[in-house]
């Protein structure tokens, strides 16, 4: 297989503690996705995500909309890559 989008997003605000990442994990199940979601002992969320570009997009909209009121700010970096994750999990 050749090389996907990869993102590592880091989500800030009111995130653990409210279904932030079961939330990511159903919302993973609508895409062609694979990497996890945790939460950092900082208090933020970590979502790490690879796929097709237009799938990753399409996905960290869908948790960005679905999660809107509990996120301040988002730092998002991306690459594209040899694949690295089976399926989505939580960790």
């Amino acid at each position: 297989m050749g090389e996907v989008q990869h993102e590592s997003l880091f989500y800030t605000g009111h995130v653990q503690g409210v279904g932030f990442r079961y939330a990511t994990l159903q919302i993973a199940k609508e895409f062609e996705v694979s990497g996890f979601v945790r939460n950092l002992p900082d208090g933020r969320v970590l979502l790490e995500l690879e796929g097709e570009a237009g799938e990753v997009a399409a996905f960290a909209a869908a948790v960005e909309e679905r999660m809107h009121g509990y996120i301040r700010r988002i730092e998002r970096t991306g690459s594209r890559r040899i694949p690295q994750f089976n399926g989505f999990a939580l960790r």
